[in-house]
């Protein structure tokens, strides 16, 4: 029994029409009459053909179809964040519009041994930050002539950045706390560098995350002595962990606590509730984000609102336009502050 794939050729063959017809019945790339369309679809039914093989098309263009995207941190962790979704989804409807697909890559110096950034057949690169253990292979996958773009990070000379005003940013809500009269005021921030296990940071030198580094620079702008737990990832757990840390000691606890996530924010509210402390009476709480934390209410949180679709999706576009040989430019967002319930004057 022969075991030969049907092709479009006996499709067409089948259904009475010509090749050309066949193939764009499938593409859909120029108009048929229904009765053509519906004797070519009963064809290949009937043949068990199920549209053009894939392989033969990325032979053709020269190019896999494929866009790798690489994060920081761990991929389980990456997708707990609502905000790393979102920036999904507006790069994958970027890159859709040229017939790509994602696929999430890790970094050829972590464990695990499946395709890494400098070995993956892939059409180009999202380096979803840049520092660290990517910036070793950005090298090798510049040398294949792949385009690279960088999300909130710095690859250097050449290649285009999508950015976001992380100090400023954090810098107003900060200003926001000292305005309402508190002095007394603790930071917890994301994570410092890859596979950090959370802990009081002791230096910036230790900060190899661009985003880390610049929203904690925005927040000591306004409290340059502010005490800072850098948490093991944007989780309300480790919000949790760190609130309960910052909480301990009633002698010495902060009037208002200035975190970097939304998620990170939503834990130290359920830590201070846990101290028997009442937000935003007894401390202020502010988050970094703007997207919808689930269980929060009746809090309304006073945070930072990114536009973390629209940072997927100029990503996305500038790695559509340099595979058409185009020029793509690097772009900065701006965030908006955004007061909520969760920050009021220190008590007196």
């Amino acid at each position: 029994m022969s075991t030969r794939r049907a092709t479009i050729t006996d499709v067409a063959r089948e259904a009475g029409v010509s090749p050309s017809t066949a193939s764009v019945v499938f593409s859909g790339k120029t108009p048929v009459s229904d009765s053509t369309r519906q004797r070519v679809l009963d064809a290949a039914q009937a043949l068990g053909y199920t549209g053009p093989d894939p392989r033969a098309a990325s032979l053709r263009r020269g190019r896999s179809g494929i866009v790798g995207v690489v994060f920081e941190e761990h991929l389980g962790r990456a997708f707990q964040d609502p905000v790393k979704i979102l920036m999904m989804d507006g790069l994958t409807e970027s890159v859709a519009s040229m017939g790509a697909g994602l696929l999430l890559l890790q970094d050829q110096a972590e464990e695990g041994g499946g395709p890494s950034l400098t070995t993956a057949p892939v059409d180009a690169a999202v380096l979803v930050g840049c520092s660290g253990i990517l910036r070793e292979s950005l090298a090798a996958v510049r040398a294949r002539g792949i385009p690279v773009v960088v999300i909130e990070g710095d690859a250097g000379e050449g290649v285009p950045r999508v950015g976001l005003d992380n100090r400023e940013a954090q810098r107003q809500a900060a200003s926001h706390i000292r305005g309402l009269g508190h002095t007394r005021v603790a930071l917890v921030t994301l994570p410092v560098r890859s596979a950090w296990p959370g802990g009081w940071l002791e230096s910036v030198d230790d900060i190899t995350v661009d985003v880390t580094r610049d929203r904690l620079r925005g927040a000591r702008d306004v409290f340059p002595d502010a005490p800072a737990y850098a948490a093991a990832g944007s989780l309300i757990d480790e919000g949790l962990a760190a609130g309960r840390l910052i909480f301990a000691d009633p002698g010495m606890r902060p009037t208002a606590v200035i975190a970097q996530s939304d998620l990170l924010a939503a834990g130290v509210i359920r830590a201070a509730e846990e101290a028997g402390l009442q937000v935003p009476q007894d401390v202020s709480v502010t988050g970094f984000d703007g997207i919808v934390v689930d269980g929060l209410a009746p809090y309304e949180l006073t945070t930072i609102v990114q536009p973390t679709v629209e940072k997927g999706r100029a990503a996305g576009q500038a790695v559509v336009a340099m595979l058409r040989g185009e020029v793509a430019a690097s772009i900065d967002f701006t965030c908006e502050f955004r007061a909520g319930n969760t920050t009021a004057p220190p008590a007196e």
